[in-house]
């Protein structure tokens, strides 16, 4: 996630799911800022926070708003739904080993690419605030209303770390660093 704005000077996009979702990334943004500490070290009770909240986020795009826009596209998915779907699978993978400072850098050049396809112009925030039109704020409604999460201890058995490599080699990301992410 980077602090940059994505959009031309001038732009201003004003939807509400698109409003809701990209101040979401930006707290988001700044629990994962928080958790690496200027000695390379990782805050746990904070990277927990961001952990807990982004899977949260996955869970909304996934069980809301992808579903919301194919079915107002007439059971048509959005062309980006397959890509944004590999890279979720990539980011939650990531979330189950515990953190280090090579880990969080390769989620950190994940979620720049991936937030893009959804904050960018023609994204998945702004089609579907597009596709959504009066059912907008119903929508946002459902957004709010998620629930936190419970996450899982974290996990770094041969199992897990392979299923992570996995997962992301599916999504394209298999040349983001060395390997384990230390």
């Amino acid at each position: 996630m980077s602090s940059h704005s994505m959009y031309p000077e001038g732009f201003k996009t004003d939807g509400p799911i698109t409003h809701f979702l990209t101040e979401d990334h930006r707290r988001l943004e700044t629990l994962l800022q928080s958790a690496l500490n200027s000695g390379g070290r990782v805050d746990q009770v904070v990277y927990d926070r961001f952990r807990a909240g982004l899977l949260r986020h996955i869970g909304m795009e996934e069980k809301i708003l992808l579903p919301a826009a194919h079915r107002l596209r007439d059971g048509e998915p959005l062309s980006l739904a397959a890509r944004l779907r590999l890279d979720h699978g990539a980011i939650a993978a990531l979330l189950m080993p515990t953190p280090t400072a090579g880990l969080i850098a390769t989620l950190r050049k994940i979620l720049d690419k991936h937030n893009m396809i959804e904050e960018g112009l023609e994204g998945l925030y702004e089609m579907c605030d597009t596709l959504a039109g009066a059912e907008s704020e119903q929508l946002l409604a459902q957004l709010r209303a998620t629930p936190d999460l419970s996450v899982l201890p974290h996990a770094d058995t041969p199992a897990v770390l392979g299923a992570v490599r996995r997962a992301l080699e599916r999504a394209g990301y298999e040349d983001l660093g060395d390997w384990p992410l230390v």
